[in-house]
């Protein structure tokens, strides 16, 4: 049985390979919640967040007193909308304000971890790196952003500071959102910029320079965040 955390991406996975092989078309609008969670064995809490997954990363668009479509693929190289969804947090903190944090937060936490990440954990944020390239060239966007949770995680498992670690885990869902929100917007271009951020961020952890791991960090955090529009 799927651990409860792990439904909704399983669900989202499942959805997105529904659109992806044209089982759900664009334009076409998803069945009622209640129906659809039935069809796929889950909760509509599951179903829920899957979906919000999914609209997050341009795959889905509600529309207020419509329902939720497939959304119609952008004209670039990409499989996204092109518009940003809601920002989801929007009762709490602003987008900005979350990037503004990571910021401030992931530097510190890539400052620290430099020297303290075993070779097992480098080579698993190369794999993790190579798999985002992968999949976004396929277009498997749920993998591309698991692949760079995944990146970013196994840094901050790292850290030295426990304190630190805990406020991550605090935010986490705010952090991994902004790391979805921009996905409907990014060309290919600046996913390769990402990539390369990515492997210039491990290059200084490998070498233990911790001045750089926090420079390039930061400087990884704030492009992103330029992609979505914002200048923290």
């Amino acid at each position: 049985m799927l651990n409860k955390t792990l439904v909704p991406q399983s669900v989202a996975r499942e959805i997105q390979a529904m659109i992806q092989n044209g089982t759900l078309k664009a334009g076409e609008k998803i069945p009622s919640q209640r129906g659809f969670s039935q069809t796929l064995g889950v909760s509509r809490a599951s179903l829920r967040e899957a979906l919000l997954t999914l609209e997050t990363l341009g795959l889905l668009k509600t529309e207020a007193g419509r329902g939720t479509f497939v959304a119609a693929a952008g004209e670039n190289a990409k499989g996204a909308s092109g518009h940003m969804a809601p920002w989801r947090y929007s009762d709490s903190y602003s987008v900005f304000d979350v990037f503004q944090t990571r910021i401030l937060l992931e530097g510190e936490i890539a400052r620290l971890s430099a020297g303290r990440l075993t070779q097992l954990q480098l080579d698993r944020m190369e794999m993790a790196t190579q798999t985002m390239e992968e999949c976004w060239a396929r277009q498997d966007l749920l993998a591309n952003v698991e692949a760079d949770l995944a990146f970013h995680g196994t840094i901050v498992s790292a850290c030295s500071n426990a304190m630190l670690k805990a406020l991550y885990q605090t935010v986490r869902d705010q952090v991994t959102e902004t790391q979805r929100q921009p996905i409907p917007i990014t060309d290919p271009e600046r996913m390769r910029h990402s990539i390369a951020e990515h492997r210039r961020i491990i290059a200084a952890l490998r070498s233990n320079d911790a001045a750089a791991a926090r420079g390039e960090m930061e400087a990884h955090i704030r492009n992103t965040a330029r992609c979505a529009g914002l200048s923290p």
